[in-house]
């Protein structure tokens, strides 16, 4: 459960707050870190740890200004078996955290699809990612909040939005977001039928331990009926609350919530301030 309404000092104001994460959210590449190039396009940046498994690979050219792979090959079955490859190799290498047997498309700076590539390795590749995540209100003004399970590898235990992931391969934002609602909080798409269009809150720039994180942050939000009553069905999720904006401010202050949850939560309350929704 979060922290006791009386326990929060007064809450930041929301401008003051998103811009402090803001600026958390854009941090510089790992240091000694490498452009990444595939099938001769940029599209990441790759960690020494990265680059020196790789080293020999087929396919593979590392080099003191980058790390290339699949130079001569374009976007089909060949450059995927490559993709996969190396993924498998960053495994062995111990360079991945963990190993979901889930794609993620790659796609380079001008946003072009590549390939797709096992999700485990796009953070020691620095790969774009896209996020879609749902901030769902009560009619009375609350907001729905969901704890991260316990054996999660990245922020375990720690309060997130109601829903929230990446875009799988072959995925539109819209499909992965009714997946997610339905995985992470048993939600149907009547349930979110009053949910807004989905848009861009912005691209994360983060250094993790394993690599780097570059992440489009996209949300959706909806007012749910109020005897909604979200329930998880895959085991990623321990527990659903809800919170007053004051409340959840002070949480996120209080470095309750992972930053991308930070940054939707903030973000939406603050437009809310601007427009009189919520």
């Amino acid at each position: 459960m979060p922290s006791s309404p009386s326990s929060f000092t007064t809450p930041p104001m929301p401008a003051d707050l998103f811009a402090l994460l803001r600026d958390r959210a854009q941090e510089p590449p790992p240091s000694l870190s490498r452009p990444l190039s595939i099938a001769g396009r940029r599209c990441g940046q790759a960690t020494l740890a990265a680059c020196d498994a790789l080293r020999g690979h087929p396919g593979v050219r590392v080099e003191p200004g980058g790390l290339h792979l699949g130079e001569p090959l374009s976007q089909g079955a060949d450059l995927d078996r490559l993709l996969a490859s190396v993924a498998q190799t960053l495994r062995q290498a111990d360079c991945l955290r963990g190993w979901r047997g889930e794609l993620l498309d790659v796609h380079d700076e001008d946003g072009h699809r590549l390939g797709a590539i096992e999700r485990a390795a796009v953070r020691p590749l620095g790969i774009l990612t896209r996020a879609v995540h749902l901030n769902a209100w009560t009619p009375d003004g609350r907001l729905w909040i969901a704890r991260r399970a316990l054996n999660k590898a990245t922020d375990p235990g720690m309060w997130d939005t109601l829903v929230g992931g990446l875009v799988a391969t072959g995925e539109s934002l819209e499909l992965a977001l009714l997946r997610e609602c339905e995985e992470e909080a048993g939600l149907s798409p009547h349930d979110i039928r009053q949910r807004e269009p989905m848009r861009t809150i912005l691209r994360m720039h983060r250094r993790l331990p394993e690599g780097y994180q570059v992440e489009d942050l996209l949300v959706s939000r909806c007012v749910m009926d109020a005897d909604a009553r979200p329930g998880n069905r895959d085991g990623e999720v321990m527990a659903f609350d809800t919170v007053t904006p004051e409340q959840a401010l002070a949480m996120v202050a209080a470095g309750e919530f992972t930053l991308e949850a930070s940054l939707v939560l903030v973000d939406d309350i603050a437009r809310n301030a601007l427009t009189g929704k919520g």
